[in-house]
């Protein structure tokens, strides 16, 4: 059984929120045409210099988007620690173990859904993730659970192992983007966040978050990471890829320093 955080440790009100940039998509605008442009380690050291914490990547079983050379890549080049996405099996498992990225965030995934749906059901595959987890966290690598904002599934995670959470905030973004009131799932989220913290998990949060959207997450002392991929490359082809991360990374510190102010 793993050791609870000590309340040192889970003490993050104060603590500067972690930015986890996800380059996926760089990568799916490469494979799009083929070749090598462009580069997803590329982004991934432009964004170094902007505020960036982490490198965020999810190795597909169908490779739609990263490769394998390219995770190999990331965890030598990018000079940043890079955080794999990936679904439980074995294939994932063996890659996991041989490159030793510092993170592992677990995730459902069908071939058939364009982005990730839900949250991963834990609760439901206890026995097996239980064991999943353990080899890897032998390994020296941290894992969390993607998983929606449910006391179940966090306790579930909690039991299988996991050190830490990723709490689905889709639909909170899409209640938010299209204009419909998001306060109960966002009052569902801030609430998930300290059953995650309460019972000694890291809390970490992403999936779908923009410039609007991201303050009220970023409020929630206790959610100390956010990953955000496909907003923020999609608009640096406007904007370009620094300025996009620098104005997220104020956009977050900002909230976050106002993070007292009711939500």
């Amino acid at each position: 059984m793993k050791e609870s955080l000590t309340q040192s440790e889970l003490d993050f009100s104060s603590k500067r929120m972690r930015l986890g940039v996800n380059v996926d998509h760089v990568a799916t605008l490469r494979n799009a045409r083929g070749g090598s442009h462009p580069d997803p380690v590329r982004a991934a050291q432009v964004v170094m210099g902007a505020g960036v914490d982490i490198i965020t990547a999810h190795l597909r079983e169908d490779r739609r988007h990263i490769q394998d050379g390219d995770l190999s890549r990331l965890i030598c080049e990018s000079g940043l620690p890079v955080n794999l996405e990936m679904a439980a099996t074995d294939e994932m498992l063996s890659i996991s173990i041989a490159h030793s990225p510092k993170a592992v965030c677990l995730v459902p995934e069908k071939r058939q859904e364009l982005t990730t749906e839900g949250g991963l059901d834990v609760a439901g595959q206890m026995p097996y993730l239980k064991d999943f987890i353990s080899e890897i966290s032998e390994s020296g690598i941290k894992v969390a659970t993607f998983i929606d904002p449910d006391a179940i599934q966090i306790e579930a995670s909690f039991q299988a192992g996991a050190s830490a959470v990723e709490l689905h905030v889709g639909r909170y973004c899409h209640l938010f983007d299209t204009g419909a009131d998001s306060s109960g799932e966002l009052k569902r989220l801030r609430q998930a966040s300290r059953d995650a913290v309460g019972i000694g998990l890291e809390c970490h949060a992403g999936h779908g978050l923009s410039y609007d959207s991201v303050p009220g997450v970023a409020k929630m002392p206790e959610v100390t990471e956010l990953n955000i991929g496909h907003f923020l490359i999609g608009e640096s082809v406007f904007t370009g890829l620094e300025d996009v991360v620098l104005r997220m990374r104020q956009i977050i510190d900002l909230a976050r320093s106002n993070e007292g102010v009711k939500l």
